[in-house]
């Protein structure tokens, strides 16, 4: 059966508004989607800059902040503390795991279940996260 003219025009009418309709959802178009990102990437670096951390102990906290919300990582360890400070340009403590038990000492972080790459891991606490979002104010307790 042959369509008429005005049949496929309406059909047509119809395709527009519905591609319109879902345009309009926010899913981006094949076009958008094809276009490179505008928006680049925080660095390490450029996060401690923003957050200011005084000493050892806050940028180490930090750089654990950075890794599990940037960079998506479950836990942390030893390794990954001193590439955040080399990344960072900062100078490094002489012991990574020093400083990182100087955060779960002071109820930042805590150690992970599990090792990561056969080393001690952590992640942060509740506290801990609050602590670094804060700008390090100090804790009401």
């Amino acid at each position: 059966m042959k369509k008429s003219n005005e049949e496929i025009k309406k059909m047509l009418e119809d395709h527009e508004k519905r591609i319109s309709k879902l345009e309009a959802l926010g899913e981006p178009s094949i076009e958008e989607q094809k276009k490179p990102s505008e928006k680049k990437k925080l660095s390490v670096k450029e996060f401690l800059k923003e957050k200011k951390p005084k000493g050892y102990t806050r940028i180490a906290l930090a750089i654990g902040f950075y890794l599990e919300k940037f960079e998506r990582l479950s836990s942390f360890n030893a390794k990954d503390l001193e590439n955040g400070f080399i990344a960072a340009k900062e100078k490094s403590p002489k012991n990574f795991n020093d400083t990182a038990n100087m955060n779960v000492k002071n109820g930042h972080m805590m150690e992970y279940k599990s090792e990561k790459d056969g080393r001690k891991a952590w992640v942060l606490t509740r506290s801990g996260e609050d602590y670094v979002e804060s700008g390090f104010k100090k804790e009401k307790r």
